[in-house]
């Protein structure tokens, strides 16, 4: 959850803790999708900071990923210990990209 300036916040983006003004009431809760009209109302109200949810973002597509732990592993084939580490690499790396789709 990072924390950025208000003049970086995106509309789209969501908060991950609630904004508070300076009299510490909140004035947007937590998990607020963005949108340029509270975007304006934060710089007016001379909020500078706020904690958004980070973007999940893969460098890399599930099928690259997942053959890529195909080729680090191919030289460790006959060893049963090393398929059963593949396999849990396998099924998180599923996992992460199911869940963030």
């Amino acid at each position: 959850m990072p924390r950025i300036n208000v003049d970086e916040v995106k509309p789209g983006m969501t908060t991950s803790k609630p904004v508070s003004n300076e009299n510490g009431i909140i004035i947007i809760k937590e998990n607020t999708e963005l949108t340029d009209s509270i975007i304006d109302r934060l710089k007016k109200m001379g909020i500078e900071y706020i904690f958004v949810k980070a973007e999940k973002r893969f460098s890399k597509s599930k099928e690259d990923m997942l053959n890529e732990v195909e080729k680090r592993f191919n030289r460790m084939s006959n060893k049963p210990i090393m398929d059963k580490i593949k396999r849990i690499v396998r099924e998180h790396i599923e996992e992460l990209y199911d869940r963030n789709r």
